[in-house]
């Protein structure tokens, strides 16, 4: 089991995948993202950290069907691993012991 811990965009991106199970391709991981944090995704950013993802086996993709809404072009869907879970419960672990006991500090309105 690896040690590594996740990047705030991985996990964000991982999270994100989990959230929207089935559906979870390209396009509604980019608006999901964009619409809690406020912030703007670029294609290239989404697709290369679902790459490394991929490539760490903390998500896999599969191949939908294509449908004549899209072209006949195909969807790639992403999909948590059981490594890529369990990444998110370590990095969970990390963050909820790093931030425990500072909730008023953190949770203080500027």
């Amino acid at each position: 089991m690896s040690t590594d811990l996740l990047g705030e965009f991985e996990r964000i991106v991982l999270l994100a995948t989990l959230r929207l199970g089935d559906g979870a391709y390209a396009l509604p991981i980019r608006r999901m993202i964009e619409d809690v944090t406020s912030r703007a995704v670029s294609r290239g950013a989404l697709y290369r950290t679902l790459d490394r993802l991929e490539s760490k086996g903390l998500v896999r993709s599969t191949f939908a069907d294509a449908g004549p809404e899209r072209g006949g072009h195909p969807l790639k869907l992403f999909a948590p691993t059981v490594s890529g879970l369990e990444a998110l419960r370590r990095s969970h672990r990390v963050l909820r012991s790093m931030t425990e006991g500072l909730e008023d500090v953190l949770e203080a309105s500027s």
